[in-house]
């Protein structure tokens, strides 16, 4: 259990998939850019290649976690991590049921 404090640190935004494309010497990870309603789009990297194509990403919203800190991977760094809930079938993308302005707060 986590505190509500400890819960409001996490910034989860909706995030509009500018591009989307396999990692070289990947089979997991896709490199995705995405319009979180900064001044520049933010590289987040999913481990999600076995069950999504790129091209079902572009144009989609997501939700992020904006302030993970960066982390590396496969010679690159993701800025942040899309939310998915975890099925049988595997990972299921988590997205508002409307559109909404990129950059806007998930409370």
């Amino acid at each position: 259990m986590i505190n509500y404090n400890d819960f409001a640190k996490v910034e989860l935004k909706v995030g509009t998939v500018l591009s989307a494309d396999k990692i070289d010497k990947s089979d997991k990870l896709l490199k995705l850019m995405v319009d979180i309603g900064e001044a520049e789009p933010r590289q987040i990297l999913a481990g999600i290649a076995q069950f999504y194509t790129p091209e079902e990403f572009v144009g989609q919203q997501i939700i992020v976690v904006a302030n993970l800190e960066p982390r590396p991977m496969m010679g690159t760094v993701s800025m942040g991590m899309l939310l998915a809930a975890d099925d049988t079938n595997g990972p299921v993308i988590l997205q508002p049921k409307k559109p909404v302005p990129p950059g806007t707060k998930v409370r």
